[in-house]
Formats: C-alpha cells, structure tokens, sequence
C-alpha cells in the first residue's frame, strides 16, 4: 500500500509555496498527499509553522498539540514540524513536545524528505504540487529579508534576502502555465530588493516583463513591495504590459516621521507621499494594498490622529490594520518597552480600519454600472465567486454573480458591475 501523508499549512502564501515543494516532492517518491485535509486517512503529518507574530505562534503551536493528541490516541503514527516557528524556537518545541517525530527548519526540507525514507530529487527543486485551484498559483521570487524594521523578526528566521534567478523563475512560470495556471502571485519578503544580490541592480521590472510575455498568463500581481528604494522602472512595465494587473501591494505601516523612525523603515512621509503620487499618476487606475501597524512603542495619540487623516488623504483602494505585537529576537522587543496596553492597540486598529471601510464602500460605489474583467474562482450558494484584476485571494474584496447565470470556474468573463457592499461587489455576465 502507498503510503500517505497530510501536509498542513499555516501563515502566509510564501508557506504555502513552500509546502507545495515538499508535497511534490513526497508525491514523485510514490506517497499519496493530501493538502489541509480533515478527512485525510494519512497516518503520517507534516505541519509547516508561522512564527511571525503571538497569535500565528499561537496557532501554530495548537495545531502541532492537536496532532501530538491524535497520536497519542492512535490516529496517526508519525509527526514532523517544518517551517518558521519550527525555526525560531526548535529547541524549546523539542523540550516541550516530545511526540513529534522531527522538528526542522524552514530550509531543512531535503533532510526531512530523507527522513521520511524518500529520495530528494533536485530535478523537482522547483517543481510543485499545486494546492490553489488550478488557475492560480503562487510565485515566490525571493527567500529572507535585508530589511532592519524594529518589529519584524522574519530577517533572524529565513536570514538574508536570496534572489532566484530570473532565469529558473520563468522556467517555473512557464511550467505552471503549462498545467493551467492563468493567474500569478508574484510574493516576496521584499520585491523591492529583487536581483540586487545577484545582478548588483534591482530586477524586479526585467522580470515581471519576462514572465508576462508567457503564453498562457493573463494576470500578474505582485505583493509585498518595500516603500524605501522602490523599483520605479517596474512602472513602466505595468504600463505597457496588459496582463500585469494595475495592482500593487506595498507595506507602507506608518506615516509619521517619527514613528518611521522608530521602526526603522528607512523613508520618510514626504517620501511616501511622493511615492504614492508616482505611482498613481504613472500608472492610471493603480489600486494599491498597503498595510498599518498601530501601537507600536513610541505611538501617541497625536501620531495615531495623523496616521487617520493620512488614511483619509491617500484612500487607499486596499488595507489592512495590524496592532502592535511585541516579540523577542526583535529591535523593538530588546530596546523599546512595550507600553501601550492592548486594549487601545486593538481600539486603534478597529477605528482605522472603521474609516477604510467607508473609503472601500464608496470606491465600490463608484464601480456600479462599469464593465470589469473577472476570474471566477468558485461556485458558493446562490453565486459564483470571482474577483477583478484589483483583488489578490484571500485578502480583497470579491464579485458575487447569480449562480442563474451558466459559468465556468477559472474562467474569465466580462462583467458589469450592479451593486457593491464595503468591500464586495455584485455584478452579471455579459
């Protein structure tokens, strides 16, 4: 009998790929995979970790004790942990949860498909078995990150940024376009610093372009750009080249000068400003995703009062609020106190993103009656599910279509826009 194994995934898409590498892996050594399955009847579990902030620790660490359970019943015979947490805190997991089987770094795949008694294949390093439905995939161009931000302890867990060559990214593009991938994520630690460890230069322009001209791609959408040092020469390339999505996630977290400078982001809110500015008059219809931390060490009311009216300035298309967790291995954690209690953390991240939710409805309400292209990605209840070239899964906003209406799931259609909610919108085929 094959044997069978179920990889769970938690934390961010960059995870994801990871574990996508490891499942093709284990599948090319004859196992039977599974991705996040509840019924799998795997008697062997492989958890690939976060270990970003308190609460995905946390997640991580319940879900490695529901397994330990389950074996200890008799469920599952054998446990491995990969993936950040596992290599942040892999001594004190070993100490404190003695079930697993093997505890490993997030660059220690090849030692625990060795491990597993299967054969790591370097002709599969790139290759892999794809868990998103099959017209969308993932893209990771980089590994770590050279970034100092004082709340970020990503830099100690995956080290310095690694860029893979252009070269093996388009190979890797070309390959899922293949199997019908229409759609690509490109992720990163860091977009902005792509290329200049291998190529002296940024790259990222050279390789967006490179990877649009695949035959087969219809979106391209990149996230996680870096505010300081941005690659302007990418715009250009958005410009000119129709099937990269006028789309950009870019983590600004601040507006303050000074609290920039306590987080060490190395640019300032005239420069973001401007940045901000270029971005929208060079590339018309430009939506941007950028994300806000609030109640850091050193944030007053006054730096909260004008982050909200930067918010209300700038409306942005796209964003998310995260309050402030203080974590060891970080800047902040050694040298700030942490000082603001969490009730206003969590009071300020609610009251900032009460005031994107307007700015969304009424960006929404300004589509109504417009034609939008659509990738339809399920059927849920009364409607199939689709997004714009403006959404990213998981994270945006969605177009919810009668399920009357006879459409194919990863297909894509021209729609016109009905009606909008805060963040969705309705529309019908036409």
């Amino acid at each position: 009998m094959r044997k069978k194994i179920n990889v769970v995934t938690l934390g961010c898409s960059k995870n994801l790929v990871d574990s996508e590498l490891f499942l093709s892996q284990m599948a090319a050594n004859g196992y039977e995979v599974s991705h996040d399955s509840e019924d799998s009847e795997a008697r062997i579990v492989a958890i690939n970790t976060c270990g970003f902030i308190l609460d995905a620790k946390e997640e991580s660490v319940n879900t490695i004790l529901e397994y330990a359970e389950a074996k200890r019943q008799g469920l599952i015979d054998k446990i491995f942990v990969f993936g950040c947490l596992s290599e942040r805190y892999k001594d004190d997991l070993i100490a404190e949860i003695p079930e697993v089987d093997g505890f490993y770094g997030k660059f220690q795949v090849r030692k625990m498909v060795e491990d597993l008694k299967a054969d790591y294949k370097m002709s599969l390093s790139r290759q892999r078995y794809l868990t998103t439905p099959p017209h969308f995939a993932y893209l990771k161009i980089s590994e770590g990150c050279n970034r100092t931000c004082s709340y970020c302890a990503i830099p100690r867990m995956t080290g310095a940024h690694i860029s893979i060559p252009i070269e093996d990214l388009v190979k890797e593009a070309r390959g899922l376009a293949e199997k019908g991938v229409k759609e690509l994520l490109v992720i990163a630690q860091d977009l902005s610093y792509y290329g200049i460890d291998l190529y002296k230069e940024s790259k990222l322009a050279q390789l967006v372009s490179e990877l649009s001209d695949i035959e087969g791609i219809e979106w391209i959408k990149l996230h996680y750009a870096y505010p300081s040092n941005f690659p302007y020469d990418l715009l250009s390339v958005m410009n000119e080249k129709p099937n990269v999505a006028r789309y950009l996630d870019i983590a600004l977290q601040h507006c303050s000068d000074k609290m920039l400078k306590l987080m060490r982001r190395n640019t300032t809110k005239t420069e973001t400003i401007n940045l901000i500015k270029r971005v929208r008059e060079e590339v018309p219809g430009m939506h941007l995703r950028t994300t806000m931390l609030v109640g850091h060490p050193g944030e007053t009311e006054e730096d909260f009062e004008e982050l909200k009216a930067f918010v209300r300035e700038m409306r942005f298309e796209r964003l998310g609020v995260f309050p402030y967790s203080h974590e060891e291995d970080t800047f902040a954690g050694e040298k700030y106190k942490d000082s603001i209690p969490q009730e206003i953390k969590q009071a300020r991240a609610d009251e900032l993103m009460e005031i994107q939710q307007q700015i969304a409805a009424e960006i929404n309400a300004g589509k109504i009656g417009k034609t939008m292209k659509v990738v339809i990605d399920r059927l849920e209840g009364d409607y199939f599910v689709g997004r714009t070239e403006f959404d990213s899964p998981e994270v945006d906003g969605e177009v919810l279509i009668s399920a009357d209406q006879e459409l194919n799931i990863g297909d894509f259609y021209q729609v016109r826009i009905t009606g909008s909610e805060d963040f969705d919108l309705y529309g019908e085929a036409i």
